[in-house]
């Protein structure tokens, strides 16, 4: 415990679920967040108040005007600034014992499993599918849990693809990847600049990402892997759906997609 501030932690090492050894595994985490958005800023401000060792930002744009209706983790003045080196600094003043890496590029084919390689967990909050397909492909090629958000107008959904730790094994074994949800990028997709997004909307979802995230590094509960939370802002209801791993993903099945196949549309915060 000789690195744990038992004050700042002391709500969590009451849990029976966390305590001593799951604070002491947070501490010992590195997470990857792609994307310092409408979901990126909660979740990475919740995993780093919770105690993460390491997050890296990663995201290439700067700050404006219309991210403050639901991007938290700015202020008025950092408008105009990068969001990676402002993302680091509020996440500084939040926990200054949480090392955070800012990478003021943006997530591609050619860098994606460099970016994300040592890393114990990947959290995607970006705001097209080419993007979110490649984080996928990465995760599933260095074999790393991908915690995934998406949001639209009034709606969210969650959840946790784990098939690169499964590889290997029978299909009725493995975990679905974010292709098997997603197979194609749906012809419709639009971004919240296009559709807008309520911007509580975001807190709810990223919030969740982040205790998808925190629960599987402290090895607590039941993570969302091989199910997708969908979140109704306008009714307030939440269902929850089995995902099964698709023969035909194009990542993680080793066959093309079908042209008929049919996904979720969110966009993305």
């Amino acid at each position: 415990m000789s690195a744990i501030d038992p004050e700042r932690f002391a709500r969590h090492l009451l849990l029976r679920e966390i305590g001593g050894p799951g604070q002491q595994r947070l501490a010992a985490a590195r997470v990857f967040i792609t994307g310092a958005g409408g979901l990126g800023c909660p979740a990475a401000m919740y995993l780093a108040a919770a105690g993460t060792g390491a997050l890296t930002i990663a995201d290439p744009d700067r700050v404006s005007l219309d991210n403050l209706q639901r991007q938290i983790l700015y202020r008025t003045a950092d408008t105009g600034a990068g969001k990676a080196e402002a993302a680091k600094a509020a996440l500084a003043a939040l926990n200054p014992h949480c090392e955070v890496t800012a990478r003021a590029e943006a997530v591609t084919a050619d860098n994606a499993r460099e970016l994300i390689r040592g890393h114990d967990l990947v959290l995607d909050g970006t705001d097209d599918f080419e993007t979110r397909f490649i984080v996928n492909q990465a995760c599933y090629d260095e074999g790393i849990a991908l915690v995934s958000g998406a949001l639209g107008r009034w709606d969210g959904q969650v959840a946790v693809f784990a098939a690169g730790l499964t590889k290997g094994l029978a299909l009725k074994d493995r975990a679905p990847c974010y292709r098997c949800l997603v197979p194609q990028v749906p012809p419709e997709a639009e971004t919240c600049a296009r559709a807008g997004v309520a911007g509580p909307l975001t807190g709810v979802i990223g919030s969740m990402m982040a205790l998808e995230a925190l629960k599987w590094i402290v090895r607590a509960g039941t993570p969302l892997a091989g199910r997708v939370l969908f979140y109704d802002g306008l009714s307030g209801q939440a269902r929850v759906a089995r995902l099964k791993p698709d023969p035909a993903c194009p990542v993680c099945g080793g066959q093309p997609p079908s042209s008929s196949s049919s996904a979720s549309r969110p966009v993305s915060g």
